[in-house]
């Protein structure tokens, strides 16, 4: 949980001040290491769950201040977006029926958000990027209105010094820029935390670092972003993209992101990790100090190092070190956020067993780590879990090369298992959550396939839109019957889906694959795509993409109809016949306006046109399909 009161209207006093602090946080904690005040000898574990808030069209909901005002419990709490929310469990001892116990409480708490998202006429879901997002929903209106979250889009905008931008590709491609940090909210994990001993944390952060690759193979859940089928977890790419302030020409040089993997394996102490973010990461945000650390531990008390955690939260690699204070105790633990939210609360519970059995296993079974594998191994090996889940190859240790599933069934999940019953985890928590990784592996189906092949079997004719609402809904229905992802059916069809919602704005069912030309195309080329494409409308656009005009098939029959000769005279181009004023609407256009506007300006077409640039096109033909449908199911009552 972060802080949300931060320091705003900065000046560089404020800034020397923070500074100060928490140089002063990073050497208290360096006594406190030396002088054995970090608490030893304890193992827990514990949990973050975000989650989107949806509305009664599985679209994003902006009622996250409203429904934790209403919901009154302090385990749920804020993120950067309205439509997103945080629970907070309740660490448990890693002992005995931890799992189910953290299990149980999930359940709990997600039980008393839904309820209350209830009362706004709205529900929420567990998915790693929600499938109906849109562009349009990013904006700084549904941004939470807290000093934190403007102070953090505000100062990684200004260190940026120009637009974000977005360039993912798997089976499609994506490419957009933004102007602000809220793509950062298209992304909800399950963060899972792990004590450990300030001794062992050098050994145990490495060997975090090797098994998050495997684990997270078996739990990719991200595959759709903005309708384009991108990476198996595409959380990974967007969130590195959507939190990227490095400037030009820190870029050029390579300077590493305040997301990503990290370059190196650890070889010290957490001082080394904490040492590299200060020294390679300006503060984003401040906060007025505390009272001086070391002041506080001559009285026998246990500094906050208020100023040294808000900068650790402006830093998000995918394992990261975190400094905690229970009951007046110090602690280390290493907090894993690559994990995704969903597909459902016992999935979520199995990824995070697995991943805490080998935490506990492998240091004894490969003993240093970093002497049995390359770091560049380990950090490709997460970026191919990323990109294709179970279907990824892994370099493993003593340079044996394995894939993904072979790896995880044969090798790592009896190792986790060893590892839970050394903890003396009951043997019931250790078969009912290890064997649903054993059974998804097996089948080969996580999340991120079965939306996929969902997907790809929903052939339904009518806009995408319906595609992915009827992909949510059913996510939805499947996560509160609360089964394993393994053995959901594929959705085979939408017939009997509410269509009518996927037709309430132009961006829903607006043709984006598009043919277009260039004013100094020749006519005959115009004339060729039309024909080739079965199309009576083609835009024009310059080399930016923005649209200077558009090419009718009206306006090639006036020309044919004119007699004009081109024969041994200059060719013509489209420049010359295109209409250089076209109507056009957004992508957020209600339906009803676009097709009055068709209507009264008696036009065919109508260019979608999203901040200057072309991003899509809606025809008469789009109406007459959705007019089919109405008359369809009219005439069949």
């Amino acid at each position: 949980m972060g802080v949300h009161f931060v320091e705003e209207n900065l000046d560089e006093s404020k800034l020397h001040e923070y500074m100060q602090a928490l140089l002063a946080d990073l050497r208290a904690l360096a006594f406190m290491l030396r002088q054995g005040c970090i608490q030893s000898g304890v193992r827990r574990i514990g949990a973050e769950q975000e989650m989107f808030i949806v509305d009664r069209n599985l679209r994003p909901a902006p009622l996250a201040m409203e429904i934790l005002e209403r919901a009154g419990d302090k385990r749920l709490t804020t993120e950067m977006a309205r439509f997103n929310l945080e629970a907070n469990l309740t660490p448990q001892d890693l002992t005995g029926r931890c799992f189910d116990l953290m299990h149980q409480e999930l359940e709990e708490v997600l039980a008393k958000a839904r309820l209350t998202a209830n009362e706004f006429g709205a529900d929420v879901l567990l998915a790693g990027i929600l499938p109906t997002l849109k562009v349009s929903d990013l904006t700084l209106a549904n941004l939470t209105p807290l000093p934190r979250y403007h102070e953090l889009n505000r100062a990684q905008t200004q260190l940026r010094g120009g637009p974000f931008s977005i360039h993912i590709k798997g089976l499609d491609e994506l490419q957009l820029t933004h102007d602000n940090m809220m793509m950062e909210s298209c992304n909800t994990c399950f963060q899972v935390h792990f004590q450990v001993n300030p001794a062992d944390f050098v050994g145990t952060f490495n060997i975090a670092q090797a098994i998050t690759a495997p684990v997270l193979a078996a739990a990719v859940n991200s595959p759709l972003l903005f309708g384009h089928r991108l990476w198996q977890e595409t959380r990974l790419a967007l969130f590195q993209h959507s939190a990227d302030s490095r400037s030009r020409t820190q870029t050029s040089r390579s300077q590493p992101t305040r997301v990503g993997f990290g370059e190196q394996w650890l070889h010290h102490s957490v001082i080394e990790l904490l040492h590299d973010q200060i020294a390679r990461f300006r503060p984003i945000m401040i906060i007025r100090p505390d009272e001086d650390p070391m002041q506080v531990l001559v009285r026998g008390k246990v500094p906050l190092l208020s100023a040294l955690r808000l900068h650790n939260g402006t830093v998000w690699p995918w394992n990261r070190a975190c400094y905690g204070v229970d009951n007046g105790v110090a602690h280390l633990r290493i907090e894993n956020r690559a994990l995704p939210s969903g597909p459902t609360t016992i999935d979520e519970i199995a990824n995070a067993a697995f991943f805490i059995g080998l935490m506990l296993s492998l240091p004894s079974e490969y003993g240093d780590i970093s002497k049995r594998m390359d770091f560049d191994d380990a950090k490709e090996n997460f970026f191919a879990a990323a990109r294709h889940g179970l279907h990824a190859q892994f370099n493993w240790i003593d340079g044996k090369s394995y894939p993904a599933c072979t790896l995880i069934r044969d090798h790592l999940l009896p190792l986790a298992r060893q590892g839970l019953e050394s903890a003396a985890v009951d043997a019931s928590d250790i078969d009912k959550y290890l064997n649903i990784i054993d059974a998804r592996v097996e089948s080969g189906q996580t999340g991120a396939q079965w939306m996929l092949k969902s997907l790809a079997a929903t052939t339904d004719p009518g806009p995408k839109d319906l595609r992915y609402r009827v992909l949510t809904s059913t996510m939805l229905q499947r996560q509160t019957e609360g089964d394993p992802v393994h053995t959901w059916p594929i959705i085979e069809a939408t017939e009997n889906a509410d269509w009518r919602q996927s037709y309430q704005t132009v961006g829903q069912f607006m043709a984006t694959d598009l043919f277009t030309l260039r004013a100094d195309d020749l006519v005959d080329l115009a004339a060729s795509v039309m024909d080739w494409r079965h199309i009576r409308h083609v835009p024009v656009e310059d080399d930016q993409g923005r649209l200077v005009g558009l090419v009718t098939h009206r306006a090639l029959l006036r020309l044919l109809s004119r007699g004009i000769e081109t024969q041994n005279t200059k060719p013509l181009t489209v420049r010359e016949i295109m209409k250089t004023d076209p109507v056009t609407v957004t992508s957020t256009t209600p339906t009803l306006e676009a097709m009055e506007l068709m209507r009264g300006n008696k036009v065919g077409c109508l260019p979608v046109v999203d901040q200057g640039q072309l991003v899509g096109i809606v025809t008469s033909y789009d109406f007459l399909n959705a007019s089919a449908r109405l008359f369809k199911e009219q005439l069949s009552a």
